[in-house]
């Protein structure tokens, strides 16, 4: 018998996965933020720093929807991305090392919104398999380059086997890293890690946008 759990864990929690959240989370300044108030925010493609070629745009895919009804403009990722590439950008890395202003003065976004992907992927360890992205990010004012909230979020689909004996239980583990990685599993997770990260209303979370009814509510 399969017993499966999907988890999504915040900044506090992402470093204490199997021992649990004991930590104490750090509130974030938000003087910056609110003095900025953007309207807009232009993502890069995020850093990818996994194993999976996927996972950038896995994660980019995804982000509008927490973002939007967060209360943002969101530049369309699709169009933005091409831009890109047709100037000759197409690594994340070389992306993110533009200048702010050149950003702004080329998109006229109030933001930028900069992604790091660390984690993305089905592995199996010991006798279950698991598959995680976690995500981490920072939203900068292109006006003047100050660094407005960070975040990081991770989110975990783990796939325990209690039946078949030592055997059949690694064996179980094993074909689903295969299966789940051919069908690229990790994106429905990413999804899960996206909103948890951008989504405003919780502790430490993006600020709500203009376009939400709860702008400067929090």
């Amino acid at each position: 018998m399969m017993r499966r759990a999907l988890m999504v864990v915040t900044a506090a929690c992402a470093a204490l996965l199997l021992a649990g959240c004991v930590a104490p989370v750090k509130d974030l300044d938000y003087t910056a933020f609110k003095a900025s108030r953007p309207r807009s925010i232009l993502v890069l493609p995020p850093l990818n720093e996994s194993p999976d070629i996927k996972a950038t745009y896995g994660v980019l895919s995804q982000v509008t929807v927490p973002l939007a009804e967060s209360g943002y403009y969101v530049l369309p990722v699709a169009l933005v991305d091409e831009t890109f590439k047709q100037n000759g950008l197409t690594q994340a890395a070389d992306i993110q090392q533009l200048p702010p202003q050149k950003l702004r003065e080329i998109f006229g976004a109030d933001t930028a919104l900069y992604i790091d992907v660390s984690k993305y992927g089905t592995q199996y360890i010991l006798l279950q398999s698991q598959t995680v992205v976690s995500v981490s990010a920072k939203l900068i004012d292109l006006k003047t380059g100050d660094t407005l909230w960070t975040g990081t979020a991770s989110a975990v689909d783990q796939n325990n086997s209690s039946g078949g004996g030592l055997l059949g239980m690694l064996l179980s583990a094993i074909v689903k890293q295969i299966v789940d990685t051919a069908t690229d599993h990790a994106y429905g997770i990413a999804g899960a890690a996206d909103a948890m990260l951008l989504s405003a209303g919780h502790h430490n979370s993006i600020l709500y946008g203009p376009r939400s009814p709860k702008y400067q509510s929090d």
